[in-house]
Parts: structure tokens; sequence; C-alpha cells
């Protein structure tokens, strides 16, 4: 089964990837699990907001599967902190 074109493996890798790039943009502390979550699930929302939007993916394969994962991480990341205040 193919996730945006990557693996089940590869979006765990990258899902990492794209969660520790997250982290480090918005200087939050999480741990390496949280990264693979932060990532895939954040590639997941963005997908699906993009997809209510009528607007289309940024292409498969792992680099937009990594654009994807950072953007939706961050995403997931600002809403965190907002739901906390």
């Amino acid at each position: 089964m193919d996730v945006n074109g990557v693996g089940w493996v590869a979006a765990i890798i990258i899902g990492g990837l794209a969660g520790w790039f997250a982290e480090m943009f918005m200087k939050s502390n999480t741990g390496i699990l949280m990264n693979i979550v932060l990532g895939i699930v954040g590639a997941i929302v963005l997908n699906a907001i993009l997809q209510a939007l009528n607007i289309g993916a940024f292409g498969a394969g792992w680099i937009a599967y990594l654009i994807t994962g950072f953007i939706g991480a961050c995403l997931l990341i600002w809403v965190g902190r907002m739901v906390r205040r």
C-alpha cells in the first residue's frame, strides 16, 4: 500500500524527518516518536485540507511527502499551542 506514492517504511522515515524539521522550525521539544507521528499525521491532515479546498497536492514522491509533512506538522504544532493557551 502506498501513501502519496511512498511506501510505509519510507513514510515513517520521511515523516520522522518532516516532524524533526517542523520541531526545529517551530522550536518545540518533542521526541522521535512524536516527530514521526507529527510528520505522517501532518501530511494526511494537509492533504485533506488541500482536497477540501479543491487544491491539488504538491505532487507524488518523497520530496512532495516531505514538504506536505513539514507544513502539516507545523500546522499541528501551531494548533496544539493554540489549544493549550
